[in-house]
């Protein structure tokens, strides 16, 4: 049972907190009707608002579609205007660039391209708007005085600009190989800069424009001509300094690098200098060619439309091209010529001039990519004509020495190296400067398919079997001439002083190697036939030493008296000694042997033997009183007969 004075707390308290409650809940009922009223307020506003703003919308939205209107009505205005301001400027075009066409493009490219870019656009609105319009003829006609202007102009500048390469500048290019790697390759300047951006904007504008291609005819006619004349100038250049200070370079001798010209050499006897100018002149117009040629293609390239160029340079090349392949052939019937001639000396100009063709070929080819076939096919006909004619001239030259009459009076009387001999050797020696020339030329002649399998080796086995040909020929044609001389012992001497010259000379050239390619005992076989020759002329000498020879001798007692039998035979030997030694001093002094060496060689085997015998001779005799007068017979001392021999072949003695 919960106290009395407890209950009494408790229901205070519950009393107490009803009452809060009540008052908290007057408070809120007081709020939620203060809320409703402010919403009925705002919805009374909202609905206000929604009607002015719906009121306001119904007035606007006319306004503004009326405004768009009139804003579109506007820039249709605009536009028309503009398009009428556009229109009416083509009927102003004719009128507005007449002057600067008639005045014509000449220093002032710029505006000229400008005036002819609007007549362009003018000609393209009458086409398509007014056909009929006389505005149309007007701008055309302007438009084809503006392009005839344009074409004149890119001829005018194409000719006063375009100079000839002069010889001075072609030769420091072709030599450009030859300079240090530092140095600047020599660049050719064909136009001065400002005119060949000229040039260039006028050819692309015809290109584009101007429908024509006209352009590219006039600038390969002009490009030719200075091409053509640059060679031809250069060829004059040669045969004007040959005859003061000589050729400045030439590629006609072996070179120490492929194609590069070097200064010419000492003159070879047997040459025309006339022939060498010509030689050099015409090879260095072939390098003169490829250089300039492939300067005109880098010019045409700026130029000329890229699908035009190969064809505008092949006919940009091909009258200078067609001059050099013209003057090749010639040097080919001139060669056919001298064969008739057996003037091979000339005939040796064509083995400079085609080792330099075959050496620039790949040049050539590579300059010559893209003409015709026609174009491409010059230089390989010219090099074939020409290893044919080379081959024809060392068939014929072989067959020449090997068939040179015997002539009497064409034999040295002295016995001394024929003509025919150092010329056959002086032939093959300047054949060595063009080996692989020469040896190409045979192998060129050959159907054998190891001809093109070892094209090296084969061509230089021919040059040896070649060379070795030519010698047996010489070789069997002076024992042919030998047999003119009556005397057997001038007919040895002969025979040794050409041999010993082919010898000599094959070991003084590289020919010696060559021949051994194919024959190893060439050497030995020349030195046999030497040996052999000096052995029959030593024969000659047998009847002078015959008559003194102790085998032929009397025998007789010392102390006894020689029978006049005796005394007679002894003052024969002298007698036939003294004679016979007379007349081969007199005779053989007059014969000559050149090659000091050999000649001492000769006299000294020759003095020992006669000397030996008549000093046996003597001694045994000499105190014999097989006479009252022995200073008749007894002539000569030992010393005065090799004295004597010494004077052979001397013909100053």
């Amino acid at each position: 049972m919960i106290p009395p004075q407890e209950a009494s707390a408790r229901r205070r308290e519950i009393e107490d907190k009803l009452k809060q409650e009540e008052e908290t809940l007057s408070f809120i009922r007081d709020s939620l009707e203060k809320s409703d009223q402010l919403t009925k307020n705002m919805v009374s506003i909202l609905s206000s608002f929604e009607s002015r703003l719906m009121k306001l919308e119904n007035s606007i939205i006319p306004v503004h579609k009326q405004t768009e209107n009139l804003q579109r009505l506007q820039e249709n205005v605009e536009k028309t205007l503009s398009c009428l301001d556009h229109v009416i400027s083509y009927y102003h075009v004719a009128s507005d660039t007449e002057k600067i066409i008639r005045e014509g493009p000449t220093g002032r490219l710029e505006e000229y391209l400008g005036s002819m870019a609007k007549i362009q656009k003018a000609v393209e609105y009458f086409q398509d708007n007014s056909p009929d319009s006389p505005e149309l003829n007007k701008v055309k006609l302007l438009f084809e005085r503006g392009k005839e202007a344009l074409e004149s102009e890119f001829r005018s500048l194409m000719t006063r600009h375009s100079k000839v390469v002069s010889p001075v500048l072609i030769l420091d290019l072709i030599s450009g190989d030859d300079d240090l790697e530092a140095q600047e390759d020599v660049a050719l300047e064909h136009l001065p800069e400002s005119v060949l951006q000229d040039v260039i904007r006028i050819s692309r504008w015809l290109v584009e424009y101007g429908r024509n291609q006209d352009f590219m005819n006039v600038y390969y006619q002009i490009r030719s001509s200075q091409l053509d004349r640059s060679i031809k100038g250069l060829k004059e250049h040669f045969h004007k300094s040959s005859s003061s200070s000589g050729v400045p370079y030439s590629p006609a001798i072996p070179n120490k690098r492929k194609d590069t010209p070097t200064k010419k050499p000492v003159k070879r006897p047997g040459r025309d200098d006339m022939l060498d100018v010509e030689t050099d002149a015409y090879i260095h117009c072939v390098s003169a060619f490829v250089k300039l040629a492939q300067s005109e293609y880098q010019l045409l390239a700026d130029i000329i439309p890229e699908h035009h160029q190969k064809k505008t340079f092949d006919s940009l090349i091909q009258d200078a091209l067609d001059g050099l392949m013209l003057e090749g052939e010639n040097i080919v019937s001139a060669a056919r010529k001298a064969i008739v001639r057996h003037d091979f000396s000339t005939v040796l100009t064509v083995f400079p001039i085609l080792r330099h063709l075959k050496q620039t070929k790949p040049e050539f080819d590579q300059v010559l990519q893209g003409t015709a076939a026609s174009t491409k096919n010059k230089l390989p006909g010219l090099i074939t004509s020409m290893e044919t004619i080379g081959a024809k001239a060392l068939e014929d030259f072989a067959d020449n020495i090997k068939n040179d009459p015997d002539k009497e009076y064409n034999m040295p009387k002295d016995g001394t190296v024929h003509e025919l001999t150092s010329n056959a050797i002086l032939f093959l020696q300047q054949l060595l400067d063009f080996q692989e020339t020469a040896g190409a030329m045979l192998a060129s002649q050959e159907t054998s398919s190891s001809a093109t399998s070892y094209s090296s080796e084969f061509s230089k086995r021919l040059l040896s079997t070649y060379i070795c040909k030519v010698l047996g020929n010489l070789q069997l044609n002076l024992l042919s001439k030998s047999k003119v001389y009556e005397d057997p012992a001038l007919s040895a001497i002969f025979l040794h002083n050409n041999y010993n010259y082919i010898l000599k000379s094959l070991e003084k050239s590289e020919l010696i190697q060559l021949v051994a390619v194919t024959q190893k005992t060439a050497e030995r076989s020349y030195r046999e036939h030497i040996e052999q020759q000096i052995q029959t002329y030593q024969r000659s000498w047998l009847k002078v030493t015959d008559y003194i020879a102790e085998k032929t001798l009397p025998v007789f007692q010392p102390g006894v008296k020689l029978r006049d039998k005796e005394r007679q035979i002894i003052k024969e030997r002298f007698k036939g000694f003294n004679d016979g030694l007379e007349e081969l001093c007199k005779i053989q002094k007059a014969w000559a042997i050149p090659d000091t060496e050999q000649r001492d060689r000769i006299r000294q085997a020759q003095k020992t033997i006669v000397k030996e015998t008549y000093g046996a001779f003597l001694q045994k005799f000499g105190s014999v009183p097989f006479t009252k007068n022995p200073e008749k017979y007894i002539k000569y001392g030992v010393e005065q007969v090799g004295d004597m021999i010494d004077r052979l072949f001397d013909t100053s003695a």
